[in-house]
């Protein structure tokens, strides 16, 4: 069937968003960054930001265990601009092109912190392009949960089967293709226009 609809994920496919970014500024050595993100303020406490949780209730929550750290926890959230390293200016041109091309509608579903998304909206530009977007931290859910699929199909009337969505994270691609929408596991921007082409034409 062809598709008519594609489906973006945004940080690692078209922003580039790494805590580092941040907390290189803030301690000394790799070695320490990496325990604090590993140990502290970790990828599965920023994710329950992304699916609506409060940044005052998260960074609370981590003081009162490690309150030795309480100043880098806040960063986190206060500072949380500074891991942002620009567009990913390949995937951005990508992006470009179909919206100039006009044959297919655009769309955007990631998981984002509904506090830090406004940031991202006045840094961005182009994540004005989309037709639509749905942000888990919004929504109370996130990827890989089929739910935030549905909110997306639904909202906007999308048949899976002319779908396709890309993303960096495995788990979230291998999702969509259950509930019916192809997937691409985005790589770099030169294997997603190859994998686009192939797709699209």
């Amino acid at each position: 069937m062809e598709i008519k609809n594609i489906i973006f994920d945004l940080g690692g496919v078209l922003i580039d968003w790494n805590p580092k970014y941040l907390f290189r500024k803030i301690f000394d050595s790799e070695a320490e960054i990496d325990w604090f993100l590993g140990n502290i303020c970790t990828y599965d406490w920023n994710l329950h930001q992304d699916a609506g949780r409060t940044w005052a209730e998260a960074t609370q929550e981590l003081i009162v265990q490690f309150p030795k750290y309480e100043s880098q926890i806040l960063a986190y959230a206060s500072r949380w601009e500074e891991m942002l390293g620009g567009e990913i200016s390949e995937t951005v041109n990508i992006l470009r092109e179909l919206k100039q091309y006009k044959k297919h509608h655009l769309f955007a579903l990631t998981n984002w912190s509904a506090e830090t998304f406004p940031i991202a909206q006045r840094k961005f530009g182009f994540l004005g392009w989309f037709e639509g977007t749905v942000v888990s931290g919004v929504e109370k859910t996130g990827k890989p949960f089929p739910e935030i699929y549905h909110i997306l199909l639904d909202r906007f009337g999308l048949n899976p089967a002319q779908s396709v969505f890309i993303d960096d994270s495995l788990p979230n691609v291998e999702m969509a293709e259950k509930l019916g929408i192809k997937g691409i596991h985005f790589q770099s921007p030169a294997q997603l226009r190859q994998d686009l082409s192939t797709l699209l034409h």
